[in-house]
C-alpha cells in the first residue's frame, strides 16, 4: 500500500481505473446489498415509522453524535471515535477495510489516525436523516477528509456514507457505517425544468 491515501488518489486518475473498476463495482454491490438486507431485516414490512420518530430531541442528539465524531477524528482520538459506535458495530471504509466491534474500530482507526489520516479532519457537505423507527435512523451524508492545509473538498476526495444509528437506553450510537468514494459510472444530468 502506498505511503498515503492522498498519494493514491492524487496519482490515479479516472483513466487508470480500468480492470480494477469491475472488481471495485462488484465489491460495492455486495456491500450495498448486505446493508440493504440488514436494513430490510430491521424495518417492518408495512406501515410508516412512528409519529414520535424524528423529534427535535432525536435530531439534536444525532447532530451532537456527528459533532463528537468530527471532533474525535480531528483529534486523532481512536478511543473517542470508537465510543460513538455500539459494541457490536461494523465500519467499512471507502477502500473496503472492514472493522468489526467497538474494539476493532478503535484498533483500526488508531492505525489510520497514526499513519494515513494524521492531521486530517472531516468536512460534511450534506446530510439526510430518515427515521425508520423511533429508535432507528438511516443517515446518508456526503463530504470528504480534509488534509492539512485544505479548506474545501475536491471532486476527487468526495465520498458518500451511510450510517445506521440506533437509540439504546435513551442514547444514540452508530451501529453500521459504510463509506464509498463518489465515482459515478453514468453521466450526471441536469434536472429537467418545467
Amino acid at each position: 500500500m502506498p505511503g498515503s491515501f492522498r498519494g493514491v488518489f492524487r496519482r490515479r486518475g479516472p483513466a487508470s481505473y480500468g480492470r480494477d473498476m469491475n472488481r471495485y463495482v462488484t465489491r460495492m454491490i455486495i456491500v450495498l446489498a448486505s446493508v440493504a438486507v440488514l436494513v430490510a431485516g430491521l424495518v417492518p414490512a408495512v406501515g410508516p415509522a412512528s409519529a414520535d420518530a424524528g423529534t427535535g430531541h432525536d435530531l439534536a442528539a444525532l447532530q451532537d453524535l456527528r459533532q463528537r465524531q468530527d471532533e474525535a477524528w480531528a483529534a486523532g482520538d481512536a478511543r473517542a471515535y470508537a465510543a460513538l459506535y455500539t459494541p457490536d458495530a461494523d465500519l467499512v471504509t471507502f477502500n473496503g477495510d472492514h472493522m468489526s466491534t467497538r474494539a476493532g474500530i478503535e484498533e483500526g482507526m488508531g492505525y489510520y489516525f497514526a499513519t494515513y489520516l494524521s492531521g486530517t479532519r472531516l468536512s460534511q457537505q450534506d446530510e439526510r436523516i430518515r427515521f425508520v423507527e423511533p429508535d432507528l435512523a438511516v443517515i446518508v451524508r456526503s463530504g470528504c477528509v480534509l488534509w492539512p492545509g485544505d479548506s474545501a473538498c475536491t471532486d476527487e476526495a468526495l465520498s458518500v456514507n451511510t450510517n445506521i444509528a440506533v437509540k439504546r437506553h435513551g442514547r444514540w450510537l452508530y451501529t453500521s457505517f459504510q463509506n464509498t468514494r463518489i465515482r459515478p459510472l453514468r453521466p450526471v444530468e441536469a434536472p429537467a425544468t418545467r
